[in-house]
């Protein structure tokens, strides 16, 4: 996953884009990146790294204008190379500058085609850059100068871009001197909102990932991108909508409303906060049908975000709940970090117990999610040798069994604890006295109560059926080969680069 933030303001944008992008930082920990426009020039930064460390004072004084985009990047596609940092850039036509927070599954088909027909050529092997030169190259068909490209001919580009496009994918682009645009893919798959702020001198835009970038920067949530939307906010602040698909499915992605969105987020109407107290409700009543007589001491969430979920299950088991363990926040995330040494050992960097809640209870750990299941099994350990008589593990997701193919990046399926074994083996791998997992169905409901209209979630990653339709054997197998363990170690030694990411 990554965030991607624009914005069309009356004043200079970098503080704004960088205060948005430190908000954010959660989605992505890996590199970041700004560009803003003045008038028909550019500025750039972008480096490896978090927000706070890319840019320093002499960047942001260099990056001036009052139009830009940024970008925080959690590497799902291509190398971790400080070159594949966004926003990325093409020259022709206009000069249009993208950021990107997705995945592409035809990138493959579509590089061929750029090289080939379209006679352009990529310097990345990002699909984020795919992405910028089709949109780039649908422009430049239109066949317009600059000054006399209208909002109607940026709409018709995107819809060229969403017929030749596939899998999961929000961007925001910005054609200098000419404005901001922020689309969306037919089925919705990745996140991205749009807002106003009214002030004295005019009406000012922002799209970004989450609503929280556009609560912390004081301006108005108006609504979600729909499904295959476009919004083009022109350098003058005139805004403009249009749908550019003719049969949207609105399929978000239900993992955002697990792990990977802030608690304090908005997203497709739904809030995250909520969702994950319904996902610990729901739990604790599958937990008291299949345990009617449990021995359960006292719950404690393994920290951070399972913390929404575990608070409702303890008081629907009327049950103690307790912070049991002390989190170093200095340690990156981990769940695709290559190696299972080195995630063995980051999780016992990442978490610390707190011996008095543990020794002679019967303890059930409550995780949003479990996914190669190396936390899960330190974690359990940590809290037998902490003292617990018995360990007991709940998950308020299901079983991740299927890897996620729309900008989650997720292990290969082998990897993945649950693949091809049944709940009991699983929780022998990871030491549990017993592990129970929340109901596919639970799950979905406790999202869509939060808003009906939505009839799908993309749940590829537990059931294995991907909304896309694309998705075939030899994809995941062609996946499967990039993201093992053996192929990231290869990769980081081949570049000299250390992982920046996070096991769970």
């Amino acid at each position: 996953m990554c965030g991607i933030i624009g914005l069309v303001a009356k004043n200079p944008v970098n503080q704004a884009i960088y205060d948005g992008l430190t908000v954010l930082q959660h989605r992505g920990q890996d590199a970041a990146g700004m560009v803003t426009c003045d008038g028909s020039k550019l500025y750039l930064r972008k480096d490896n790294g978090l927000v706070r460390d890319v840019f320093h004072t002499r960047h942001m004084l260099n990056l001036k204008g009052n139009m830009g985009i940024g970008h925080i990047r959690y590497p799902t596609a291509g190398c971790s190379s400080s070159a594949e940092a966004q926003p990325f850039y093409v020259n022709s036509p206009y000069g249009i500058t993208l950021a990107h927070n997705g995945n592409l599954t035809n990138a493959d088909v579509l590089k061929e085609d750029l090289m080939r027909d379209d006679l352009r050529h990529l310097n990345t092997n990002s699909d984020s850059e795919v992405l910028l030169n089709i949109l780039a190259h649908e422009l430049n068909a239109i066949g317009k100068h600059r000054n006399e490209l209208e909002s109607s001919d940026i709409f018709q580009a995107v819809k060229k871009l969403h017929q030749r496009c596939k899998g999961g994918y929000a961007a925001v682009a910005m054609i200098t001197g000419v404005g901001i645009l922020g689309f969306r893919d037919p089925n919705g798959i990745r996140p991205v909102i749009f807002g106003e702020r009214k002030t004295d001198i005019g009406t000012e835009f922002i799209i970004a990932s989450e609503s929280v970038a556009i609560d912390a920067l004081d301006f108005e949530l108006l609504r979600d991108i729909e499904p295959g939307e476009a919004v083009f906010i022109s350098v003058d602040g005139e805004l403009h909508t249009q749908l550019c698909v003719d049969k949207p499915n609105y399929s978000p992605c239900i993992f955002e409303h697990v792990y990977l969105a802030r608690p304090d987020s908005i997203i497709d109407g739904i809030s995250v906060h909520k969702a994950r107290l319904r996902m610990g409700e729901l739990l604790a009543q599958k937990i008291l049908r299949v345990y009617p007589e449990h021995d359960i001491d006292v719950v404690i969430p393994i920290p951070d975000s399972s913390r929404t979920a575990a608070l409702p299950l303890a008081n629907e088991l009327g049950v103690k709940y307790r912070e049991g363990f002390v989190k170093n926040r200095y340690i990156p995330r981990t769940f695709i970090m290559p190696g299972q040494n080195i995630r063995k050992k980051s999780v016992r960097q990442k978490l610390n117990a707190i011996d008095l809640e543990f020794k002679d209870k019967n303890v059930l750990l409550v995780d949003d999610s479990i996914v190669r299941g190396t936390t899960s099994r330190e974690i359990v350990q940590m809290a037998r040798e902490a003292g617990a008589h018995k360990v007991y593990v709940a998950s308020a997701a299901p079983p991740v069994r299927y890897p996620n193919v729309y900008g989650i990046d997720m292990p290969s399926a082998t990897e993945l604890i649950a693949y091809d074994r049944t709940v009991e083996e699983v929780a022998e791998i990871i030491g549990a006295d017993w592990l129970i997992y929340q109901d596919i169905e639970d799950l979905i409901n406790s999202a869509r109560k939060g808003n009906e209209e939505i009839e799908n979630f993309d749940t590829s990653c537990f059931t294995g059926e991907y909304v896309t339709g694309d998705v075939s054997a030899d994809y995941l197998a062609q996946i499967e080969s990039l993201r093992n363990d053996s192929a990231k170690q290869l990769q980081n030694a081949d570049e000299g680069l250390t992982d920046l990411t996070e096991n769970r």
